[in-house]
């Protein structure tokens, strides 16, 4: 008999220990003001690298497969070793500070962390 896809992402996230699992973080921003938001990009990556962080990709022109509304502007992908290095990244006051310049350069769409998968054993 089957196991339902939830049944088994159940357990094997109770298996796995937050510290275990990456996280990915997704933004979507529209850049209005190119060199208020240059101001922070050259901030972001320090902050980001000291956190643990590490960038994946960006795109400017993302393609929707399905879904009603297709993402307007930049989608950028992240990721952290843990969901607990995640919190502490955006919590950082110099994160938060920096943050201002993309607040006013590029209004976010969201700002989204999805839990990676543990390593099987």
């Amino acid at each position: 008999m089957a196991r339902s896809a939830g049944l088994v992402f159940n357990t094997y996230m109770k298996e796995a220990t937050m510290s275990d699992v990456p996280v990915f973080v997704l933004a979507n921003l529209v850049v209005q003001d190119a060199a208020e938001y240059r101001k922070y990009e050259k901030g972001f990556f320090p902050i980001l690298k000291r956190h643990g962080g590490e960038f994946v990709t960006y795109d400017d022109k993302p393609h929707t497969f399905e879904g009603s509304t297709p993402r307007p502007g930049r989608v950028i992908i992240f990721k952290f070793p843990s969901e607990e290095q995640a919190r502490q990244w955006y919590a950082d006051p110099e994160y938060q500070a920096l943050s201002v310049h993309r607040r006013a350069g590029a209004p976010l769409e969201f700002l989204t962390m999805v839990r990676g998968m543990a390593p099987r054993a």
